[in-house]
């Protein structure tokens, strides 16, 4: 799961956004790759019983919820869509699927208001229909979560009584409620481990059916005083633990940086298993739980060499040297693998090094994945705030000449992460791909 307001000052090598453009040519299907190009999605993609969901931005700069079938990318429905509350580093918000029962699942999004004091509607509709099941008002929300067989909201989250809605997603019930500004960063059937927003902000778990608290870790315990998520965060899970990531945050009046880094966690009891502190995470990279890769900082704030690391263990597995990283004007690149670290020059030679070894290879015949945008622009949404980004799109450079491989071939999975043997993403304009690889259920970079 991947929610953060993100400063494009630490992205380092590049920045987390691209350009949105509205499809055009007809979508085509294939046994195991399909593409529509007649959406323009601008938010992750949630997946179940089918269907995948996404939000989409018209031409018109309004929103849409747009559900597709998983396995031809066939435009299902489509239903206005809103923010209400989102703050825009966060980016788009992105509708929740939540199955109901074998092969059936409620598509959960937020709809504008009708009238009254309300600012958006939170409506459940049948993933394959479209057909309305239930819906629910909100003054402010940063967007409805699955979380295991349920649906979870923070509501009233610009109002002083802030809380999070457990719901049920076949009628809306609410099963409990928790006070303050929540959100999900994983869940299975009986669990949800939350990331509580507060001024001392903490991973708890949660018992599914009750609501029960099951155990805390206050983030400060694994890096140290000072934490301010306000320059954002990241997690993901590694085998039977949460791997997380707090990124700085500079006080604009007293110009301090808060506390940073990335740590681990026991799902089962919340036991800190190693931690990180004072690394930032680097893009585009792999998602924290699944490929960390991060760049340490010092304490009057130089940057050092690049480093993979085991979400198991915490432990270095690759390093670049500070001393090996080339001047400025570069952008990263990841090959497929993810086993050597590419340093991008657009229309020119860059450089390579092997993450293993640390030493430096031939870019000749060398390929790597970077941002295909790196001026992007913020959506020209109506009725939003500014400063919404769609989610970033990826493309293959060669890096021996800095130019961009065609055809385009499938995005990594170490980017796009893998749901139900299905990988998808969107390109720089807005179209949703998938290809259909039978890979294992894998978090990309976005969660």
């Amino acid at each position: 799961m991947l929610r953060s307001l993100w400063k494009p000052s630490l992205a380092l090598a590049g920045t987390l956004a691209a350009t949105a453009c509205s499809g055009s040519d007809a979508a085509t299907t294939e046994s195991t790759t399909w593409h529509n190009t007649h959406v323009n999605a601008v938010s992750r993609m949630a997946v179940a019983a089918g269907v995948v969901a996404t939000t989409s931005m018209k031409p018109d700069g309004t929103l849409e919820t747009v559900a597709l079938g998983l396995r031809d990318g066939r435009r299902l429905w489509a239903q206005p869509a809103t923010m209400a509350g989102r703050l825009p580093g966060m980016g788009v918000t992105t509708p929740a699927v939540v199955e109901t029962s074998p092969g059936k699942a409620v598509v959960v999004a937020l709809d504008p208001a009708k009238k009254g004091r309300w600012n958006a509607t939170l409506t459940a509709r049948d993933a394959h229909s479209g057909a309305r099941r239930w819906s629910r008002p909100v003054h402010s929300t940063f967007g409805p979560q699955r979380c295991g067989p349920y649906v979870c909201l923070s509501e009233h989250t610009a109002l002083a009584k802030a809380r999070m809605v457990v719901l049920e997603p076949s009628t809306g019930k609410v099963l409990w409620r928790l006070p303050g500004i929540s959100e999900v960063e994983w869940s299975d059937r009986s669990r949800v481990l939350l990331l509580r927003l507060s001024a001392s902000p903490s991973v708890e778990s949660y018992e599914l059916k009750t609501g029960k608290l099951q155990w805390q870790q206050p983030i400060e315990q694994a890096l140290g005083p000072g934490i301010d998520m306000s320059g954002g965060w990241a997690f993901g899970a590694a085998g039977d633990d949460l791997v997380g990531y707090v990124a700085p945050y500079t006080h604009p009046q007293t110009r301090k940086v808060s506390t940073f880094g990335l740590f681990s966690v026991k799902i089962a009891d919340g036991t800190i298993n190693w931690m990180r502190p004072s690394v930032v995470r680097v893009y585009p990279s792999g998602n924290p739980g699944h490929a960390p890769v991060v760049r340490p900082v010092d304490p009057q704030g130089s940057y050092g060499g690049f480093a993979r690391l085991d979400p198991l263990s915490g432990r270095v597995v690759g390093q670049i040297p500070a001393a090996d990283v080339p001047g400025s004007g570069w952008w990263l690149a990841f090959p497929e693998r993810m086993d050597k670290l590419g340093f991008l020059t657009h229309n020119a030679k860059g450089t390579a090094f092997d993450l293993a070894s640390g030493h430096p290879v031939s870019v000749e015949e060398q390929r790597g994945w970077s941002f295909c945008v790196t001026d992007p622009k913020p959506l020209p949404l109506r009725g939003q705030p500014p400063g919404f980004y769609s989610t970033a799109a990826v493309c293959e450079y060669d890096l021996a000449t800095g130019k961009r491989v065609s055809p385009a071939a499938a995005p990594p999975l170490w980017f796009t992460g893998s749901q139900e043997g299905w990988r998808l993403w969107r390109d720089e304009k807005g179209a949703v791909h998938a290809v259909h690889d039978h890979t294992g259920t894998t978090p990309g970079m976005y969660g």
